[in-house]
């Protein structure tokens, strides 16, 4: 029997747009307008770096969103990347997501998780890590019993992070007397408009995992495109309207010197000596949420890969529970490669490191929709990305300027990410040889 069919579909178009929402929504959201103000000087540069983030953001869903529904496949952009270009640039997408991006990230929200309890409570610190590992464990073990339990997690815990933001963005516009628009943030660092708006697309990042499950939804067709149009929309505008209801709160130089505790002391003037804690309790909320469907939506990429024979012991890793309809052994293969960086190194260090390259696979699958409608020019599409061509172009050259932003500020991290990249050609190799050995 075909893996693909016997995984169940259950997820249908809440629980895609949680998964987008939730999986973008983390920690960037109170941690990145401090950021953005620094590189941008003053307000107005800063509110205008979220908003071309977004659209840029907004471009890559629609285009995505054309490419899924041709595609609608479990893997995301592992599947895209081998039906448009073929089997090898499939691989090599796959291997940067399957071996540093997905656990990295997994890793770096279980301690970012870990470190905010810790805090929250007055506990040992040394106590942060084993909270984040046990953390992630349970939530692996929920997902492991079908998307429709992960599903409801997701959903409850998006549900649960827009409250806090909901509160900030309400009573922070409705009650803030501080100039929101010209407010310059007193930094003395050299205006980068660049750089703000590369901070803000790190902090839209994830909207791609809902199409990691798209073999296990009701209706891909139409799931699929509403889910990340609505969900990248809704996220769009709670950023904006937090960084609003923030200047609004605190001078824009003060939300600088704040950094990540500017949302904090926002709440702090707003709610009282218990607004800091419930602020608090907000960030764990979204961390534990967004941690929840990077457990949801990342297995699927070596589940896909191992269907294809691209992993060693490809046999186990594309298992799927007959009783719960999930790819248990391919969710541990990214839960311990998480844990072991939890352990051993700094995941969040990593995961940036991984973004640069998983930025370049971006850049092929936008324009993977040029070369899918070329061939498929008498197939008849469930969903066209609007104002084609420009949309598609538009995508693309927001993914080209991180690339390239990213060797010139950092090239040291971005030569490392393409190191580990054609480090996994010889593993390709070896398994294509196996495959061809076994065939005889």
């Amino acid at each position: 029997m075909n893996q693909e069919t016997a995984l169940k579909k259950d997820i249908g178009l809440s629980v895609a747009m949680s998964i987008v929402i939730g999986t973008v929504i983390g920690s960037g959201i109170f941690m990145k307008p401090g950021s953005v103000l620094e590189y941008t000087g003053n307000s107005n540069l800063a509110l205008l770096a979220w908003t071309l983030g977004g659209l840029i953001t907004l471009a890559g869903g629609l285009t995505v969103a054309e490419v899924a529904t041709q595609i609608p496949k479990t893997g995301g952009l592992y599947v895209y990347m081998e039906e448009v270009y073929g089997k090898l640039w499939g691989y090599l997408s796959g291997w940067v997501q399957t071996v540093i991006y997905g656990p990295a990230v997994i890793g770096a929200l279980g301690l970012y998780f870990g470190s905010l309890m810790v805090n929250l409570f007055s506990w040992d610190e040394s106590f942060g890590p084993w909270i984040g590992i046990g953390t992630v464990l349970f939530l692996t073990i929920i997902n492991n019993f079908g998307t429709k339990y992960g599903g409801f997690i997701q959903n409850l815990f998006t549900i649960g992070k827009l409250v806090p933001i909901g509160l900030i963005i309400i009573f922070g516009i409705t009650k803030g007397n501080e100039q929101i628009l010209n407010a310059s943030s007193g930094a003395a660092v050299e205006i980068s408009m660049g750089a703000a708006i590369l901070a803000t697309l790190f902090a839209y990042d994830g909207w791609l995992m809902v199409g990691f499950v798209a073999g296990e939804m009701k209706d891909p067709g139409k799931t699929l495109p509403k889910a990340i149009i609505g969900g990248i929309l809704i996220v769009m505008a709670a950023y904006l309207l937090v960084n609003v209801a923030l200047l609004h709160i605190l001078p824009a130089s003060e939300i600088v010197r704040l950094g990540e505790n500017s949302a904090a002391s926002a709440a702090t003037i707003l709610f009282g000596p218990l607004g800091g804690k419930l602020i608090a309790v907000g960030i764990a909320v979204s961390i534990f949420g967004c941690l929840n469907g990077k457990i949801l939506t990342i297995p699927r990429v070596p589940f896909a890969m191992a269907e294809r024979n691209q992993l060693p012991m490809s046999k186990t890793f594309s298992q799927v529970s007959e009783k719960y309809g999930t790819p248990i052994a391919a969710t541990y293969l990214q839960v311990v490669i998480a844990i072991i960086m939890m352990i051993v190194t700094d995941p969040e260090y990593l995961s940036e490191m991984a973004i640069f390259a998983v930025y370049i696979f971006y850049i092929f699958a936008f324009y993977a929709v040029f070369k899918l409608r070329n061939r498929n020019r008498d197939k008849k599409r469930t969903y066209s990305v609007p104002l084609f061509p420009v949309v598609p172009i538009f995508a693309i050259l927001g993914s080209l300027y991180i690339v390239v932003s990213t060797i010139l500020n950092d090239p040291l991290d971005s030569f490392t990410a393409i190191f580990i990249t054609v480090a996994g050609l010889p593993v390709y190799y070896w398994l294509e040889r196996n495959n061809k050995q076994d065939s005889f």
